[in-house]
């Protein structure tokens, strides 16, 4: 979609309105590759023509109805290229000669974009395309962005996603929310769907900015939708409750020039009340199930970081106690880096440099630039301005954010010149 016409406010509203858009067109048409040709088609006449004629007043009708035209003129140049019989031509007009107005009300009694979340992480997918396509289709990731996420060439993941939208046209699967059991079936595939949506929002892993909150909204919209078809699942009402306490710190984790501001520099003034004490419950609930997941762990930990009125408040054992609950239970890397954080400010950095080392042989991890960034944390606690300069170096060299890379660099200049 070209969008450097549009102000921020209307990539944004294009970004939130999209996947619901097209979530009513496949419901429509059935052919979800053709109703996200179709509708990012839409998108682009929208960029073309909004910033000359103004938002229109129903902009989610305005997109369905030009993704509709969009689809009869393909579909009728199909017949015609294709020549098919008089009857069966006439067949196919009839149920799609009608267009619905401008100001045509797409919305439907279930939300059509969380029925689109489930239609991609259909059991015919492997969970890699089914995240690839989620991210794409309702999370709004261009390709290149959802390829550097996995690590893998922008033409590879193209691939995939053309796969995955080919696998579910020949699955049949209809649009509609599948019933409990299969439900519960794609639910674990969701939740990953909705974390890894929620996390490129909270910390972008392309280009300048920092954050994509309108990403991070998304995220959490699908998550209230998905918490109320399935209120009584601990791992669901974990996972909200872990992006409304992550979201919550977002006006307080960049500075006027939207440079980085780390955990423990942040105005906690600044961070919103009101969400935290909704995550709170959130997580009070969770985790007063039977069993625990991976996200309950991971809000109970966001929860006593909120709840700490000082950064110096922050009850350090407890939450490297959940780590390694969370560690056992899991198997990530990511949790083992984060474990040693805590264990540097519960026991000093020389116990944090020490579980890292464990990572240097974790092919998942070794080389990654997060590595080297809490290596050099860990130094500099340690007095080890060298060692510090020199992993800080190789982090801001290997992140491929913006604001990262600034952040890093920053530290590098004020330790160089201290």
């Amino acid at each position: 979609m070209t969008s450097h016409s549009l102000d921020a406010a209307t990539v944004h509203l294009l970004r939130v309105v999209a996947p619901q858009v097209l979530g009513a067109v496949v419901r429509r048409h059935g052919d979800f590759a053709a109703a996200e040709d179709a509708v990012q088609e839409a998108l682009i006449a929208a960029a073309e023509q909004w910033p000359a004629e103004g938002v229109p007043a129903n902009p989610q009708g305005w997109l369905y109805h030009v993704a509709l035209r969009r689809l009869t003129d393909h579909l009728r140049s199909e017949i015609a290229r294709e020549r098919r019989e008089d009857a069966v031509a006439s067949e196919l007009w009839a149920e799609w000669a009608f267009v619905p107005p401008l100001d045509a009300d797409i919305g439907s009694e279930q939300d059509d974009s969380l029925m689109l979340l489930f239609m991609c992480c259909h059991p015919a997918l492997t969970s890699s395309s089914a995240i690839a396509l989620t991210l794409r289709a309702v999370g709004g990731l261009t390709t290149a962005e959802i390829a550097n996420a996995f690590l893998v060439p922008e033409a590879t993941m193209a691939q995939r996603i053309s796969r995955a939208k080919a696998s579910i046209k020949s699955s049949g699967v209809g649009f509609a929310m599948p019933e409990s059991d299969e439900r519960d079936g794609r639910l674990e595939a969701v939740l990953h769907v909705l974390y890894l949506i929620f996390n490129e929002g909270y910390a972008s892993s392309v280009g300048e900015a920092l954050q994509r909150a309108d990403l991070a909204e998304e995220a959490i919209r699908l998550a209230r939708a998905l918490h109320v078809v399935v209120p009584a699942d601990g791992e669901v009402t974990g996972l909200l409750g872990l992006m409304l306490l992550t979201h919550a710190r977002r006006a307080a984790r960049t500075g006027a020039s939207g440079e980085l501001i780390p955990l423990d520099e942040q105005d906690r003034a600044l961070w919103d009340r009101a969400l935290i004490v909704e995550g709170v419950a959130l997580v009070a609930d969770a985790m007063s199930r039977a069993s625990l997941g991976a996200y309950q762990l991971q809000a109970a930990i966001a929860a006593i970081h909120d709840e700490a009125a000082r950064v110096e408040d922050t009850d350090w054992p407890r939450i490297l106690a959940l780590y390694g609950v969370l560690e056992r239970m899991s198997d990530n890397p990511m949790v083992t880096l984060n474990r040693a954080i805590a264990a540097a400010m519960v026991h000093g950095p020389e116990a944090g440099l020490e579980m890292l080392a464990a990572l240097d042989g974790d092919a998942r991890i070794a080389g990654h630039y997060r590595l080297d960034a809490v290596r050099g944390h860990l130094y500099e606690r340690a007095g080890d301005r060298e060692r510090a300069i020199a992993h800080f170096r190789a982090a801001a060299n290997g992140t491929t954010s913006g604001a990262e890379r600034d952040y890093l660099s920053g530290k590098i200049s004020t330790m160089a010149a201290g």
